[in-house]
């Protein structure tokens, strides 16, 4: 069963667009439960470390090396670092445990 590639691109559009236009649309007032604003604060942080998390673990040649840098990146993150520092410093540890004999 083959189906036109124009008709396949039209569903993804509307899809699209419905997941998009739906919320604008339906919910008119002001948010005021503390539970649902909370949780559509940290859905930009989650969907964006969900996309970047599985790239620091394929991006170096071990998987040693991709933790020691992903470890270091949230230590200096956690301390409040610049975000120069914290990338400039993890791209070094990875570059020294590459460097290591294993």
């Amino acid at each position: 069963m083959s189906y036109s590639p124009y008709l396949e691109i039209f569903v993804m559009a509307l899809v699209t667009y419905l997941i998009r236009s739906l919320p604008l649309t339906l919910i008119r007032k002001q948010i005021k439960s503390t539970f649902i604003r909370s949780f559509l604060y940290y859905v930009p942080y989650v969907t964006l470390s969900l996309l970047i998390f599985p790239a620091i673990l394929d991006a170096t040649n071990s998987l040693q090396s991709a933790l020691a840098g992903f470890i270091t990146a949230l230590a200096l993150a956690f301390f409040g670092k610049s975000l120069l520092t914290v990338s400039i410093l993890s791209c070094v540890v990875v570059f020294v445990v590459e460097m290591l004999p294993m």
